[in-house]
């Protein structure tokens, strides 16, 4: 459970809400609730985690070779 208390009395609510809204979107509560909306076959979710996997591959790939200058 995300709580944000208020630093201070002068605090605006604008500001309290702007941090709550923030803390749920670093925590990933959203994503994961909106991934459960609807139903997904486990081949598909195995398709998805393979490419994600590939992805993070490549990535790391690409930083080795931009931090060795080609």
């Amino acid at each position: 459970m995300i709580q944000v208390t208020k630093k201070d009395s002068k605090e605006s609510v604008e500001n309290l809400l702007r941090r709550f809204s923030r803390k749920v979107q670093q925590s990933g509560v959203l994503a994961i609730a909106k991934q459960g909306q609807y139903f997904e076959k486990p081949i598909s979710k195995r398709d998805r985690r393979l490419r994600a996997i590939t992805r993070q591959e490549r990535k790391i790939i690409k930083v080795k070779k931009l931090k060795l200058g080609r």
